[in-house]
């Protein structure tokens, strides 16, 4: 029998290592960029995070889970992006526009994931 209660802090890692592996590869070596490749990326690993969780869990997330999963993900991507924007700032400011724009580019990736998760994709 299939554990029914997974781990949402592996499923969360997995998705923040999957975003920086992606974003690392496509923004780096293929050239891809702008705020439609995050929005593509984040769609990409959101539904990737959706497929591994019915995968391991053979149900979709119960409301509580969803909530669990989305705030993991969305804090540890958060410190992520916070550090990237430390280091950004380091180099030149950035007026409030900039600000925006990035805050954008992270703020896709847990509301793909939170449409990604919701129940009306998994068969009851």
């Amino acid at each position: 029998m299939p554990d029914s209660s997974p781990r949402l802090a592996y499923h969360a890692l997995g998705a923040i290592l999957a975003c920086v592996v992606v974003n690392f590869l496509l923004r780096t070596f293929v050239k891809i960029g702008g705020p439609i490749a995050s929005l593509l990326f984040a769609t990409l690993i959101a539904i990737g995070m959706a497929f591994a969780f019915h995968w391991q869990a053979h149900r979709g997330p119960t409301p509580s889970e969803r909530r669990g999963l989305v705030a993991r993900y969305a804090l540890g991507l958060g410190a992520l992006y916070t550090a990237l924007l430390v280091m950004m700032e380091n180099q030149s400011t950035h007026g409030l526009v900039g600000l925006l724009v990035f805050f954008l580019h992270y703020a896709c990736y847990p509301a793909m994931a939170w449409i990604a998760l919701a129940p009306r994709w998994f068969k009851s």
